[in-house]
């Protein structure tokens, strides 16, 4: 059996990952208690489901706060398990909330929509830490839907899976990040007219970056620090880690880093590569 299980803070787009599964031939359980989540797996397992999706969040009640003693036991059932989490800024949520007017689940009573949003966040503080963890701040659901595609189609492997994740800190820092190196202290193609529209991912960025000594430095550093700790997150379970690669505007050093250390990594482990600035770039222009 695969089982993709979905949590996260209400609003961040757990629905839309729900509705992935279901499209991709997924069986899918949405709000279960937490507490059913080994009754349910054993049910459907025995029943011939291959592939098993189920969101669990704050409306599970106070059954989810033991969602990782939970998890710890199905995993032994189905180790062929996916854990996603799905986060996002406040004022995205916010937002959200404004334009769809609806009504946030802990926001009863006298309580405000921050002070329930604070509230989910310090609920789902351990559950957080379980698997893959997703910014869908200013995320397109088209471009949710990309990467959640990405997650549930890969194949499991052994130790963790390292994420590099371009971004530009004028757009805020990624609260997925595990790691973030800040490389705006490196020469920045954006002052050459022309690169000025090209990204990390061209080649006339490509080779400005690579002609620069300490862009180089920096590359190394990164990869050196990122080799050396690899294996006590291995050693500690930890079976996602998420590096940020940060510039001004996540949309040439940045990215080119991000590419650089997912192809130094390749051979080392399984590696995927984001580039959040971009996706929300195309997101404005499409």
């Amino acid at each position: 059996m695969q089982l993709t299980l979905i949590s996260g803070l209400s609003g961040s787009g757990k629905s839309i990952a729900l509705k992935l599964l279901e499209d991709t031939g997924y069986y899918c359980v949405d709000n279960l208690p937490a507490s059913l989540l080994p009754q349910l797996v054993e049910q459907l397992r025995q029943e011939g489901y291959h592939r098993v999706g189920v969101a669990m969040d704050v409306r599970s009640g106070a059954s989810i706060e033991a969602l990782p003693e939970i998890v710890s036991e199905v995993r032994l059932q189905v180790p062929d398990l996916r854990f996603i989490f799905l986060d996002s800024r406040d004022e995205s949520l916010i937002a959200r909330y404004s334009e769809s007017r609806r009504r946030h689940p802990l926001a009863e009573g006298t309580v405000t929509l921050q002070e329930a949003i604070h509230r989910e966040r310090e609920l789902l503080q351990r559950v957080a830490e379980l698997g893959q963890r997703i910014d869908t701040s200013a995320l397109h659901p088209n471009v949710l839907r990309s990467w959640l595609r990405e997650l549930i189609e890969s194949a499991p492997g052994r130790g963790p899976t390292l994420l590099f994740q371009s971004f530009g800190f004028k757009h805020g820092l990624p609260v997925d990040a595990d790691f973030v190196f800040d490389v705006r202290c490196l020469p920045n193609p954006f002052y050459d007219p022309a690169m000025r529209a090209l990204t990390g991912l061209d080649q006339p960025v490509i080779d400005f970056m690579e002609a620069s000594d300490d862009a180089m430095r920096m590359a190394h550093d990164i990869r050196r620090f990122v080799a050396d700790w690899l294996p006590a997150f291995s050693h500690d379970g930890r079976s996602n880690l998420t590096i940020g690669i940060g510039c001004t505007g996540g949309q040439h050093r940045s990215v080119y880093l991000a590419e650089w250390l997912a192809k130094e990594f390749s051979g080392q482990a399984r590696v995927m590569v984001r580039h959040r600035s971009l996706d929300a770039n195309h997101r404005k222009a499409g």
